[in-house]
C-alpha cells in the first residue's frame, strides 16, 4: 500500500524536543534560540540543533524565513494536526484498518470515548 511521501513519520526524541520548543514559542525562533532553550535540559551542539531544524524543514514540519543571516523557524502545523496525521498514517500502514480502529477504540478511556462519540455526532450533523 503506497502512502503519501509528505506524510510525517513519528518524530525522533530530539526532533520532538525541538518541535516542543517551536510549538510553545509565540514567535518563530532562530537556531540559536532553540539551542539556548534546549541546552538547559541536555548537552547539545549548536550544529546538531541546526541539522535537526533543517531536517524538520525538509520534512515540511517547520516553516522557515530569513532574518538577516539566520533562519527563523516555526511549526508548520499545531501538534494536534501532526498527531492526527501520524494516526492516519498508522492506520494506512496497519493492513486491516477496521481491526486497527476497533483495537484503538478498545484502548481509549471513557472520557476519550465520549470525545470520539461527540466528534462523530458533529461530523454526521455537518454532512447530513
Amino acid at each position: 500500500m503506497a502512502t503519501d511521501p509528505r506524510t510525517p513519520r513519528p518524530l525522533g526524541e530530539l526532533e520532538r524536543l525541538v518541535m516542543e520548543q517551536l510549538w510553545s514559542a509565540e514567535d518563530a525562533l532562530t537556531v540559536r534560540e532553540v539551542h539556548e532553550r534546549l541546552v538547559g535540559t541536555r548537552e547539545l551542539a549548536y550544529t546538531t540543533v541546526m541539522t535537526v531544524l533543517d531536517r524538520l524543514a525538509k520534512k515540511r514540519l517547520t516553516e522557515r524565513e530569513r532574518d538577516g543571516k539566520a533562519w527563523r523557524y516555526r511549526a508548520a502545523a499545531p501538534r494536534e494536526e501532526l498527531a492526527a496525521d501520524l494516526m492516519r498514517d498508522a492506520l494506512d500502514r496497519s493492513g486491516d484498518r477496521r481491526e486497527a480502529l476497533v483495537r484503538f477504540v478498545g484502548q481509549v478511556t471513557d472520557e476519550e470515548a465520549a470525545l470520539l462519540r461527540d466528534a462523530l455526532t458533529r461530523l454526521e450533523a455537518r454532512e447530513g
